[in-house]
Parts: structure tokens; sequence; C-alpha cells
């Protein structure tokens, strides 16, 4: 697959996440996929684990993405992730074997207030 077709997938999977559309939001994946969060130590296995973690957040959650990077075999999406119209940063870094993600990595910062040493530099 070519890498402007990945970034449509990619697109489509994150319009699909926001949207609460399941089953479009796992066609990405693998069967045999692996889902981590370091921050929290899960690890978990198989497209259908994976879809039945997220449909059973209790949570409302809305993404925005903010931009997707990448080529090849590895990608990564910036989003911004609201649960409950709190924001979480996420860095999401996804592994292809051809058309499917084997692999996620996703990473979460909380907002924090910006430092006053640097403020003559900030926008």
């Amino acid at each position: 697959m070519r890498d402007d077709e990945l970034q449509v997938a990619l697109r489509r999977h994150w319009e699909a996440s926001d949207t609460n559309n399941f089953t479009e939001e796992h066609h990405i994946y693998r069967a045999d996929a692996v889902l981590e969060y370091p921050q929290s130590g899960e690890r978990i296995r198989g497209r259908d684990n994976i879809q039945a973690s997220r449909a059973a957040q209790p949570n409302a959650k809305r993404f925005t993405v903010q931009r997707i990077l990448g080529g090849g075999d590895l990608w990564i999406s910036e989003l911004v992730l609201a649960y409950d119209d709190q924001p979480s940063y996420v860095v999401s870094i996804m592994e292809f074997e051809g058309e499917k993600v084997v692999r996620e990595t996703q990473y979460f910062g909380e907002p924090f207030a910006p430092g006053p040493s640097r403020t003559q530099w900030v926008e």
C-alpha cells in the first residue's frame, strides 16, 4: 500500500474513533495486532480485544487530529483526546505490515501550566 493510501486509512481510522464507529475504527488492525499503553503497563493482544476494550470505555471521548507523519511501515499521529471534555495530548505510533497495523503504542500527556522562565519566547 502506498503512503498516500495509508494516510487516508489513518484519517478514516481517527474519524471513526471520534464518532465511536467501533467497526470502522478497528478495520485498520490486523487480527493479531498488539496495542500498548506504556504509562499504564497495559498490553492488549488481538483486534477483537482492542475493540472490546475501547467499546467498554465509559467516558465520552472526542479525537482531534493535529497531524499525521510517517512513511512506509511507520506512522505517527499527534492527537488531542478529550475524555468527558478533559483533554490529553496523545502520540500514537503505528507499525504496519502491508495495509494493516500490527503494533500500536500510545503515549498520553496531561496539559500543564507554562513555565515562567520562558515566557519571553512563547507565543
